[in-house]
C-alpha cells in the first residue's frame, strides 16, 4: 500500500471511530488515536459581544484545608472587550437620578448586552467598606447604581447576579444592610453573597511586578462577568479610592498590601481584570476617606463613569478631584503594565446630560 492510500484509509478509519464513539473507548483504555493533520482553515471573525470569563487554569478547591504545598491557582484574565462600532470607549453621565445615570452610561457603551451573555453568572463588586454610616456619607457605593446594574444584567439574560464585598469595619451583614445595598439588590432580583474565608486560595499573578501570588476570592475567576463598582472618594493612603483600589476587597489579608500599595493594586488588577468598571461619583467624599463621617466633606457630584477599560475609568475619576491621572500612583502603575489607557485625550468619550 503506497503512502497516499495509507493516509486515505487511516483518515476513513478515524472518521469511523468518531462517528461510532469507539474513539472514546480507545481513549479510556489509554489508546488515544492520533488524528490525521488537516489543512489550516480561516477562523471565524471574533464575536464582539462574547465576554465570557475563562475558568482558572487549575481546578480550585473551595476548602480552606487544601494542601498548603500545592501550586497556586493561576489567574486567567478575560480577553479584552472590543468597543463595538458606534459605542463610546468611556461614558460619563451627569444628572440627578443615579439609576438613570447608570443606564445612560451603559447604553453609550453599547448596552449591558455587550457584556452579558445569556445564562451568565455575574458578580458585582461594590465598595461596602464599613457599617459605620449610610450612603449619604459618601464612603460606600450608591445602592441605586448597584441595583440598576443588577436589573440590567438580569434583563440582558444573566442566570444570576451576586453582589459582594469584604468590609473591614463591622460585620458584612451589618455593612450590607447599613449601606442600603442589601435592600436595593434584593428588590432588583440579585443576591447578596457573604464572602466565605474558605473560598480564598493562593493565586498566581504572572504579570505582577511586586507580588507574584496572593490569596484571592476564587468565585471571581469562576464567574462569567465581573463588574467593579467603586465609589470615587478620598483615601488617606493612596489619595483616592477608585476601581483598581476597590479590588483590595477581594484579597485576603489586605493590610499586607499596604507596603508598596500602588504597585500592588496594579498587580491585583492584572490578575482580576473586571470586564466592566462603573465608577459611582454621585456623592464624592472629598476629605476624610476612606471611612468619612462628616457630611461637610461630601460633594454632590451627580456623575457616573463607565468603561470596559479599568484604567481609563479611574483616570477620568481622578479628574473629578482635580488630579491628573498620572498623579495617582496605582493608575500610573496600571497604565505602565499595559492594563489600560490613562491618555483621556486619545479616547472616544461620550458625555451625557441625563
Amino acid at each position: 500500500m503506497d503512502t497516499q492510500q495509507y493516509r486515505w484509509t487511516r483518515r476513513r478509519f478515524l472518521q469511523w471511530l468518531a462517528a461510532t464513539g469507539a474513539g472514546a473507548i480507545l481513549t479510556a483504555c489509554g489508546m488515544r488515536p492520533t488524528p490525521e493533520p488537516t489543512p489550516p482553515t480561516t477562523p471565524p471573525p471574533p464575536d464582539p459581544t462574547a465576554t465570557s470569563r475563562p475558568p482558572t487554569a487549575t481546578e480550585t478547591p473551595s476548602s480552606a484545608t487544601a494542601d498548603a504545598t500545592a501550586e497556586p491557582t493561576t489567574a486567567a484574565p478575560p480577553a479584552p472587550t472590543p468597543t463595538p462600532r458606534g459605542a463610546a470607549y468611556l461614558a460619563v453621565a451627569r444628572g440627578a437620578d443615579p439609576a438613570a445615570l447608570t443606564m445612560a452610561a451603559l447604553a453609550a457603551l453599547g448596552g449591558m448586552e455587550r457584556f452579558v451573555n445569556s445564562g451568565a453568572d455575574v458578580i458585582i463588586k461594590p465598595n461596602i467598606c464599613t457599617d459605620y454610616y449610610p450612603t449619604e456619607y459618601g464612603a460606600t457605593t450608591n445602592p441605586e447604581v448597584v441595583a440598576a446594574l443588577v436589573r440590567m444584567a438580569l434583563g440582558a439574560g444573566a442566570r444570576r447576579v451576586r453582589v459582594m464585598d469584604m468590609p473591614f469595619g463591622g460585620s458584612a451583614e451589618s455593612a450590607y444592610e447599613r449601606s442600603g445595598i442589601a435592600a436595593a439588590v434584593a428588590a432588583a432580583g440579585g443576591e447578596m453573597e457573604l464572602m466565605s474565608p474558605h473560598k480564598f486560595r493562593e493565586t498566581a499573578i504572572p504579570d505582577g511586578r511586586d507580588i507574584k501570588k496572593w490569596e484571592l476570592y476564587q468565585e471571581l475567576f469562576r464567574a462569567d462577568l465581573v463588574i467593579n463598582v467603586p465609589i470615587a472618594k478620598h483615601h488617606n493612603l493612596t489619595q483616592l479610592t477608585l476601581g483598581a483600589k476597590n479590588l483590595i476587597g477581594v484579597a485576603q489579608n489586605p493590610g499586607r498590601l499596604h507596603t508598596r500599595i500602588h504597585q500592588r493594586i496594579a498587580d491585583l488588577l492584572s490578575a482580576i481584570r473586571p470586564q466592566l468598571t462603573v465608577v459611582d461619583a454621585v456623592r464624592t467624599l472629598m476629605r476624610g476617606g476612606p471611612t468619612g463621617g462628616n457630611l461637610d466633606d461630601v460633594r454632590l457630584t451627580n456623575t457616573v463613569i463607565a468603561s470596559h477599560d479599568p484604567v481609563a475609568a479611574d483616570a477620568y475619576g481622578a479628574t473629578l478631584f482635580d488630579f491628573a491621572p498620572e498623579d495617582i500612583g496605582f493608575i500610573k502603575a496600571a497604565a505602565e503594565m499595559g492594563l489600560g489607557s490613562l491618555d483621556l485625550g486619545a479616547l472616544t468619550i461620550e458625555e451625557l446630560a441625563v
